[in-house]
């Protein structure tokens, strides 16, 4: 939560922020030399719709505690969290380190037009190449929180009580709308349908026969999102296990498991980002493992197995921002531990320390003392034995 992130960041900023010794050649002796990590500057953070107080207020306490002044853009997706933020973050935050600019693409359009000493940005790969590109104008850094389709593997000698109830909490909480979420499943043939019967009963304990009517089931952010969900229903699978309703104008997708996906399948081509989940059975390791190869990096890769060697296996097979084994999305609640993407679900980290050199410049800074004289071997003109000290020596 944005509240331990906080905490976390008020406990350990003061050792973040000590210099750091380095050691010295003796080349160059007596001399010291430190690391002193310096505030950036003033920095964008732009947050998304899907948790927008938390992908704010996260990024902005670690550039604040690095020292920096920061403009926070909220996305105008969820309107009534950007107008929250917009009205109390001045009023419990110096308003000239603060301030918050709401808006939407026009006004996001203005802001990468400006020159800034960093941009952090949470959001889809679209729209993160145009902040890229933006940003290179002014050779500003960029942060870029990004997603993808995050797979998970359910062995066959997983637990398959625990997959079950794991992958419902990662793929049905917030309606699916979680960039760490599950995306699909794999699950061994030998335990496919032992697998999807656990997830069904495990869905009607948490949602009820009509999860429509669950108080703890939400909705779509909005109709465009919930159409765009819903056309993932229509075709490229043999049957929906559950689920399978979609009311768009209601903004509702039913958690949904659909069995039997068939080649070129709409719901495997980009990231769902919703309560629908695919899945697809192996029958050698092999299989997931190619699968996850040929597609992007994804931003995180869950595995359910209780040998040590399978996950030796994909773990060191695969790349991935992330990683769980035998559990979904909690790596996210290590504070110590980067968050972030690669290849094509991002780049940079943050979170903790990492939170703190995402915003910070470490400086080299060397001093010698100054009674110390210039090394005769490094004075012009250069003569064989000045040479011959210097190759020894340096």
């Amino acid at each position: 939560s944005s509240e331990a992130e906080i905490k976390h960041t008020r406990k350990h900023v003061k050792s973040w922020m000590k210099p750091q010794k380095a050691p010295v050649p003796g080349a160059i002796r007596p001399a010291k030399a430190r690391i002193v990590p310096e505030p950036l500057g003033t920095v964008l953070v732009i947050s998304p719709w899907n948790y927008p107080t938390y992908l704010a207020i996260a990024p902005l306490a670690a550039a604040l505690a690095a020292g920096n002044t920061v403009a926070v853009k909220p996305s105008e997706v969820s309107p009534a969290s950007s107008a929250m933020m917009a009205r109390l973050l001045p009023e419990y935050l110096d308003p000239e380190a603060v301030i918050v600019i709401e808006g939407g693409v026009a006004e996001t359009t203005d802001l990468l037009e400006q020159r800034w000493d960093h941009i952090f940005y949470t959001g889809g790969p679209t729209v993160g190449r145009i902040v890229a590109a933006a940003a290179a104008k002014h050779l500003t850094p960029v942060t870029l929180e990004l997603g993808g389709k995050t797979p998970t593997i359910v062995h066959k000698d997983a637990n398959l009580k625990q997959a079950a109830r794991r992958i419902a909490f990662a793929k049905f909480c917030n309606a699916g709308q979680t960039c760490i979420a599950t995306d699909h499943v794999y699950v061994h043939a030998d335990v496919e349908d032992q697998f999807a019967d656990l997830l069904t009963q495990e869905v009607k304990e948490r949602y009820g026969d009509d999860p429509r009517q669950s108080p703890d089931f939400g909705r779509i952010i909005n109709e465009n999102h919930a159409a765009r969900l819903a056309q993932f229903l229509e075709d490229g699978f043999e049957r929906a296990q559950f689920g399978g309703i979609a009311d768009a104008e209601e903004r509702y997708i039913a958690p949904t498991l659909l069995r039997g996906i068939k080649p070129g399948a709409k719901v495997m081509e980009e990231e769902i980002f919703g309560p629908i989940l695919p899945l697809l059975t192996y029958s050698d390791l092999d299989e997931p493992i190619n699968a996850i190869n040929a597609g992007e990096k994804p931003l995180a890769l869950y595995l359910f197995s209780k040998s040590d060697a399978v996950a030796k296996r994909v773990l060191g097979e695969t790349s991935s921002g992330g990683a769980c084994v035998n559990e979904v999305m909690m790596h996210i609640m290590v504070n110590d531990m980067p968050f972030g993407g690669v290849g094509e679900s991002g780049y940079g980290a943050y979170h903790g320390k990492a939170g703190f050199d995402t915003f910070s410049h470490r400086k080299s800074v060397l001093k010698r003392p100054s009674w110390m004289p210039e090394l005769p071997a490094a004075r012009a003109p250069y003569e064989p034995w000045k040479l011959k000290m210097m190759k020894k020596f340096l």
